[in-house]
């Protein structure tokens, strides 16, 4: 049987955990062979051997990749192109909870890192992605992971809030420029995900919260945004671009009563109280600088 990506190539950024990693598993599902770029190396390891298990071990390579560098991520273009041969799909997936706490303590050094990782590296996507489906000549579909915290105010912290809502205008720009070298510009916005930037080793009781939020009365999963990208990555979505899927089981419908702060800003935070940086799955250790 054939699958709906069948001979293509992607590059999954954040593909070590949570989404990123759903998604490298069901785009090798369907005949796609993806590059894994994420800095947190163990994480990776552990999604090429599911890979294996699942019989698609020659169709995948992993990249210690920093996607606010702009040399790893050109290398990790690179890295598909030389391996495969091409590129198709580029899913600027990476992510982190970023900065946290009131705008008022919030330092400079934390805003930059957060914007540089959440935001610049959506760029640094585009940009390299672009380059490479331009000189292929075939067009290809770049997705982007921003989140319903760039759809409003207060559905997530300052920073990461912030960064999200470039997302989804860096998406809208990009697919004006792209459109006429066939490469779709695509963002998606998940709502409250079980990944393990949100539950953070306590998934029993942050599915039960989840499922409460919006109107789907069950936590998204990972398997949910996975299936969001492979229709934006295939033909069924080829007439498509500058868009931004919302993923999040009617939360923004249900307005502002709805729960509050799927990101975790709010009271329930293991951060509420703090300030600092929350680096998410990238194995690097928070940085909590004082106590309000």
């Amino acid at each position: 049987m054939s699958g709906r990506l069948d001979g293509r190539v992607a590059v999954v950024t954040g593909g070590a955990s949570g989404m990123g990693r759903s998604t490298v598993l069901r785009f090798l599902e369907e005949g796609a062979r993806v590059v894994v770029a994420d800095l947190n190396e163990a994480t990776g390891k552990e999604t090429i051997e599911l890979a294996a298990g699942q019989g698609n071990g020659e169709a995948v390579r992993f990249l210690r990749t920093d996607v606010a560098s702009e040399a790893d991520v050109e290398a990790a273009i690179r890295h598909a192109v030389e391996s495969f041969g091409r590129l198709d799909i580029a899913f600027n997936n990476a992510g982190i909870g970023g900065a946290f706490g009131p705008i008022t303590e919030t330092s400079v050094e934390d805003w930059d890192y957060s914007q540089a990782v959440l935001l610049r590296s959506v760029f640094l996507g585009i940009k390299h992605a672009a380059r490479a489906m331009k000189q292929q000549g075939s067009g290809g579909s770049i997705i982007n992971t921003a989140s319903v915290a760039g759809l409003s105010g207060g559905a997530g912290p300052h920073a990461y809030s912030a960064a999200k809502a470039g997302v989804i205008n860096l998406t809208r720009s990009a697919a004006n420029e792209l459109g006429v070298d066939r490469i779709r510009v695509n963002a998606i916005c998940p709502g409250g995900i079980m990944t393990p930037l949100v539950h953070r080793g306590n998934p029993d009781a942050v599915r039960a919260r989840l499922a409460g939020l919006q109107p789907l009365p069950r936590a998204g999963e990972g398997a949910d945004i996975a299936g969001a990208a492979l229709f934006l990555a295939s033909d069924d979505s080829e007439f498509v671009t500058g868009e931004t899927l919302v993923v999040d089981g009617g939360l923004t419908a249900a307005g502002p009563s709805a729960g509050r702060g799927p990101i975790g800003s709010r009271e329930d935070s293991p951060f509420a109280g703090l300030v600092g940086v929350d680096r998410g799955s990238t194995g690097q250790d928070p940085i909590i600088r004082r106590n309000l």
